[in-house]
């Protein structure tokens, strides 16, 4: 199988190399055989690809060692279930799970577009063979994951060895949400590929109008919602796994995925000034290549060792080539931009500064300075290490004194935005629309220092996340009345007919609804609080309303580790409410790494996080580290209300016969059953 998975990649390069060239040509001449030859070569590369990658896998579930690959990142121990993973566990198979990704998107894109768009789909397929003949180049001469393990026999030659066993997979990565997590992420990084694809194709072939967009706003939204969820799972993995206490530490790697999740982010939303406007053609254009360019950015920095993440790959040369293939799509992507400028003018201006247009104006300068900021930060130790030789590193302070009034700027233009009428707002139209969200707000800020809440930036966060919600609900329940003042139907059959007849816009209310409960729980890492102490069967902590007792530590034995358990009473209030056990673990296989299970007891006001740390190096004593922090299973309900609002918003409008109540039947006239209202019907303000 490792043969004929090498093969299938070599295959695949040689499909690539044809339908970039057979494409080029074939647009050059107008050459409709050359197009189709390339388009199916286009296939047929996706096809090997596919083959390929299951051929590793098939490696890994035979746990044949004498692959490198599978030697240094299974074991024979290692459960079935982690063995999947342990395909993208290392630099060789991630880049290989990168073309296999890619492989599905462009398969599907070539087959379901190329009839509708004739135009458009040869630029795009050369793009897309572009894209996955670098990753080929790389998946075949630069890290391929189908070599052998190898050592220099007695004659000088190098001779195949299998060995008994292999290393195993890294302790961090065997956890649940290793198994969602990458592939959520990979599957964010290259569905952007496919908006890039269309947006540099219509910009060399001159498409008109803009259909482009119309075609790439589902792929957008797709690659957008894999995205956010990715982000959402590695901050869960890193709260869950790594033992610090926290979801997110403003990581290298953790930058990389967020950076083109914040252009995405603004490309979705100012595209609607395209379609409704014709404005914003340049921004939405340079929205698209630069979130590409940062996937890349991304893998570079995951892959290259120029920063230190606990994310990261080992140091490696490979870095470079991603760095060359970054320095090529800035060039490819200036030049089609200089040739063709003139095919992006605008077609009108903006009216006013109280305007819909205004708010995705200020929306997406808002989170460029929130990307440039991340970017800065998170390359700054390899500026100054280039600039002076020194490497100065910039940690969560920076990132969160920058990032965390953009963010409530966010916050806050997510409620403003839909309250604003397209072209020009009316004064009487933002009293009557901002009235009860600013006054719920106000209210809610009021109570919060009331109770005694005092961080400043958690007070206006909680204002905000009010008003917000205020905003969304008053969205929904105008436009349901309308419906249900029609139809006569409930209240909940008025919403759910509402939200389908609009899926984009009531799908992207759910978005912001996810959005406001996610920020909920970022305001109560304000007060976090943690305890670390020794303990010793008997012993007690205390940490908030909680008091913590030692009741013993036992090891155990699990299917490829041993584990030192602590046997943690909690109780409240003098009463005993659960048992706690976080545990330290010892790998067998491999250089006996460890692990630690964290044990959480959450609720939807706090959590409370105990760590197992270990034993103190000098005392041998056993050490414990308590956490209580606020608010934090906002952010994963929050993360789940996204994800559904990206899975609507991706849905088609429905038509549907909406059954009409006795006062809405025409004066005067027979009774009618049922109307069909069209499915560009709206309800609520200012779509």
């Amino acid at each position: 199988m490792d043969l004929f998975g090498s093969f299938a990649l070599l295959l695949a390069f040689v499909c690539a190399l044809y339908a970039i060239l057979a494409g080029i040509f074939g647009i050059w001449k107008r050459n409709q055989i050359l197009l189709k030859s390339a388009r199916h070569a286009g296939i047929a590369l996706c096809v090997l690809v596919m083959l390929g990658t299951a051929s590793l896998i098939y490696l890994f579930y035979t746990d044949n060692f004498a692959i490198a690959y599978v030697a240094e990142h299974s074991s024979r121990d290692l459960p079935s279930f982690y063995k999947f993973p342990a395909l993208w566990s290392g630099q060789e198979g991630s880049l290989l799970f990168w073309s296999f990704l890619l492989s599905i998107y462009t398969f599907f894109v070539l087959v379901s577009n190329y009839r509708k768009h004739p135009e458009l789909m040869p630029y795009v397929g050369v793009i897309l063979a572009t894209v996955q003949g670098f990753f080929l180049i790389l998946n075949n001469f630069v890290a391929s994951p189908f070599g052998l393990l190898g050592v220099i026999g007695p004659t000088g030659f190098p001779q195949v060895m299998a060995r008994a066993d292999g290393n195993g997979l890294n302790p961090l990565l065997q956890y649940p949400e290793m198994v969602a997590h990458p592939p959520n992420l990979y599957l964010g990084y290259t569905g952007f590929t496919i908006p890039f694809a269309f947006a540099l194709a219509a910009l060399l072939g001159r498409y008109p109008g803009e259909k482009w967009i119309h075609v790439t706003r589902r792929w957008t939204m797709v690659a957008w919602g894999f995205q956010s969820v990715g982000i959402i799972l590695g901050a869960h993995w890193a709260y869950a796994v790594l033992g610090w206490g926290g979801y997110w530490a403003w990581d290298p790697v953790e930058n990389a995925s967020l950076m083109p999740w914040l252009t995405g982010t603004a490309f979705l939303h100012s595209v609607m000034m395209q379609e409704k406007r014709g404005m914003m053609r340049v921004w939405n254009i340079w929205l698209v290549f630069v979130t590409f360019m940062l996937c890349i950015l991304g893998t570079f920095l995951t892959r290259s060792g120029v920063v230190s993440s606990v994310h990261a790959f080992a140091q490696s040369s490979i870095g470079q080539y991603f760095f060359g293939f970054l320095i090529f799509i800035l060039a490819v992507c200036v030049l089609a931009y200089l040739k063709n400028s003139d095919y992006l003018k605008s077609e009108n201006h903006l009216d006013s500064m109280v305007s819909r247009e205004s708010s995705f104006l200020f929306n997406n300068l808002i989170l460029l300075a929130a990307c440039f900021a991340v970017l800065w930060g998170t390359l700054f130790p390899v500026i100054s290490e280039a600039w002076n030789g020194n490497k100065i590193s910039v940690g969560p302070p920076f990132f969160n004194k920058v990032n965390i009034p953009i963010g409530l700027f966010l916050l806050f233009l997510t409620g403003v935005g839909p309250l604003l009428a397209w072209r020009r707002t009316s004064m009487d139209s933002l009293r009557r629309n901002f009235g009860w969200p600013l006054v719920g707000g106000i209210i809610a800020a009021a109570v919060a220092f009331g109770l005694g809440f005092r961080h400043f930036y958690a007070l206006v966060c909680l204002a905000l996340c009010v008003f917000v919600a205020f905003t969304i609900f008053g969205e929904f329940i105008r436009g349901a009345a309308v419906i249900r003042a029609r139809t006569g139907l409930d209240w909940f059959s008025s919403i759910t007919e509402l939200t389908m007849r609009n899926t984009r816009r009531y799908g992207g209310y759910v978005i912001h609804f996810g959005m406001v409960l996610i920020f909920v729980g970022l305001a109560g890492a304000a007060f976090n609080k943690d305890v670390q102490s020794a303990m010793h069967p008997g012993d007690e902590m205390k940490i908030g309303p909680y008091r913590l007792l030692c009741q013993e530590f036992e090891t155990r034995q699990g299917p490829n580790y041993q584990a030192e358990r602590a046997t943690i009473e909690v109780s409240r209030d003098g009463k005993a409410m659960l048992m706690l056990y976080p545990e330290r673990r010892l790998f067998t296989t491999g250089n006996n790494e460890t692990g630690t299970m964290v044990s959480i007891y959450s609720t939807i006001k706090e959590d409370l996080y105990v760590v197992y740390a270990g034993r103190d190096p000098e005392s041998g004593s056993p050490i414990v580290h308590a956490y209580l922090n606020p608010l934090v299973k906002w952010i994963w309900i929050g993360g789940l209300i996204l994800a559904l609002g990206t899975g609507l918003a991706i849905l088609p409008n429905r038509r549907m016969a909406i059954a009409l109540s006795p006062v809405a039947q025409p004066a005067g006239g027979p009774a009618v059953a049922a109307q069909t209202v069209p499915a560009t019907t709206t309800y609520g303000s200012h779509d």
